[in-house]
C-alpha cells in the first residue's frame, strides 16, 4: 500500500508546477519586450516539463504502489545557455514587474528546491529518492540562473543610484 504522505507530496510538488508554470506564462504574456517574453516562455515550457515528470511518476505511482525509475539529463534543460544574455540582463530594468518576478521566482525556487530535498532525505526507496533529488537538482538549475539575473539588477540598481559604501 502506498504511504498517503508520499501521494500528498506529489500532489503537492504537481500542484507547485502548475503555479510555477502559470506564473512564468502569465510574465511571458505581459512583456512586451520580445527577448523577455522568450525568457519567461522558456521558463514556463521548462516548469511544464516538471509537470510531465511528476504527473508520468504519479500515474505510475497509483497504478504500481512504486516509483518508476525515470532518468532525465537535467543539463540539456538548463535555459541559461538558450537565454541568458547581456541583452536580457540589460531589458530587464532593475524596478520592473519583471525584475519583481524574478525575486518571486527565486522564493518559489527556494520552497520547491526545500520540499523536493525534504522528500529525497525521508524517502522509502531509493527510486523515490533519486526522483527527489533529481526534481531537486532541477529546480537548482533554475535557482541558480535567477539569482544570477536577480544579483545583476540589484548591482545595476547600486551602480546607478550611486549606493556606495566609500
Amino acid at each position: 500500500m502506498i504511504n498517503a504522505n508520499t501521494i500528498k507530496i506529489l500532489k503537492d510538488a504537481i500542484l507547485l508546477e502548475r503555479k510555477e508554470k502559470a506564473f512564468y506564462s502569465h510574465i511571458a504574456n505581459q512583456a512586451t519586450d520580445v527577448d523577455i517574453k522568450t525568457f519567461f516562455q522558456n521558463m514556463a515550457n521548462e516548469e511544464n516539463e516538471h509537470l510531465k515528470y511528476l504527473t508520468k511518476q504519479y500515474r505510475h505511482l497509483i497504478q504500481n504502489e512504486n516509483f518508476l525509475e525515470v532518468k532525465i539529463d537535467i543539463s540539456n534543460n538548463e535555459t541559461s545557455d538558450k537565454i541568458l544574455s547581456e541583452n536580457i540582463k540589460n531589458k530587464i530594468s532593475s524596478a520592473s514587474f519583471e525584475a519583481a518576478a524574478i525575486s518571486s521566482a527565486i522564493d518559489m525556487k527556494n520552497r520547491a528546491i526545500a520540499i523536493y530535498s525534504e522528500r529525497a532525505e525521508n524517502s522509502e526507496s531509493i527510486e523515490e529518492q533519486n526522483f527527489y533529488k533529481l526534481l531537486a537538482d532541477w529546480e537548482n538549475g533554475h535557482h541558480k540562473l535567477l539569482h544570477y539575473i536577480d544579483n545583476e539588477l540589484k548591482e545595476r540598481i547600486w551602480n546607478d543610484n550611486n549606493f556606495f559604501a566609500f
